[in-house]
């Protein structure tokens, strides 16, 4: 396509494959916390149980054309799951530019800059499961938390090879032990305040926090209070949740990680400027 920004083409294409990745994560979001499969059997219709065909069940495109019914007994299919695939789909966008727009900088050395998006769009992925999943049943499954260890710690073993930059990858484990240990702490001090299944989570947010640096751990890890407490004031306020309401604070742990990741060193270094320090 002559003419056409290589970022773009990522762009577009890094979208089609959010879609794709957002119609697999509805699968994922109703079926692991049932202890079921995410493979088989095939999706299919909740009442008439009639097998869901390939050409409708193309993201978000098959539920416009079906006006949001099944094909064979009309029964309405939520919004929920069109928005799903939209909103991965825009966010996997979202990734890819900001890896682009971060390719200078000394953890995107170019030929580490794959792995390293690789790692964001999979974390991207599994944010969307466990943010839809904690507000549905309140738990952050094991079988979605646990393999993200492994997965990212590889991506960025690779990136770091790499790159050359093995002192990315210290700093994120250096994270990862720092960040869980913090919320350990605070579950083991504060019974029912904070589940095992957010320790979990924050070591992988940790890894990939600070494998970025020490300003996105930093502002990541505080953005996920001030987000998560702020919230749960203004429930409290309205009445919408008593003082000891149980409010999920896995969202609130994956969108204060991701204001680390895009904005964390931004901010962290008018911080710093606005000590005098750097």
């Amino acid at each position: 396509m002559i003419g056409v920004p290589p970022v773009v083409l990522l762009a577009v294409l890094s979208g089609g494959v959010g879609l794709l990745i957002g119609s697999f994560l509805n699968v994922v979001i109703h079926r692991v916390p049932a202890g079921l499969s995410v493979v088989r059997p095939a999706s299919a219709c909740p009442t008439c149980h009639t097998a869901i065909r390939p050409r409708d069940n193309v993201p978000v495109l098959s539920w416009v054309v079906l006006r949001g019914r099944c094909r064979h007994c009309r029964t309405a299919i939520s919004a929920r799951y069109p928005v799903i695939e939209l909103a991965t789909g825009v966010l996997f966008v979202v990734v890819v530019v900001w890896a682009v727009a971060s390719a200078s900088s000394a953890s995107f050395a170019t030929a580490a800059t794959l792995p390293v998006v690789l790692a964001f769009l999979y974390l991207m992925a599994i944010s969307v499961a466990l943010t839809m999943i904690d507000l549905d049943v309140h738990r952050l499954p094991d079988r979605i938390v646990l393999p993200a260890y492994p997965v990212l710690l590889v991506l960025f073993a690779i990136a770091s090879a790499l790159s050359g930059d093995w002192g990315a990858l210290l700093r994120g484990l250096v994270g990862m032990g720092a960040l869980a240990a913090g919320y350990l702490l605070l579950a083991v001090l504060v019974p029912g305040g904070m589940g095992f299944g957010d320790v979990k989570l924050a070591g992988v947010l940790g890894l990939a926090l600070a494998y970025l640096g020490w300003g996105p751990l930093a502002v990541g890890s505080f953005a996920a209070f001030l987000l998560g407490g702020t919230f749960a004031l203004v429930l409290v306020a309205t009445r919408r949740v008593g003082r000891r309401g149980g409010i999920p604070f896995g969202p609130w742990m994956v969108c204060g990680a991701w204001v680390g990741v895009f904005s964390g060193a931004d901010f962290w270094n008018a911080y710093l400027a606005l000590l005098g320090i750097g």
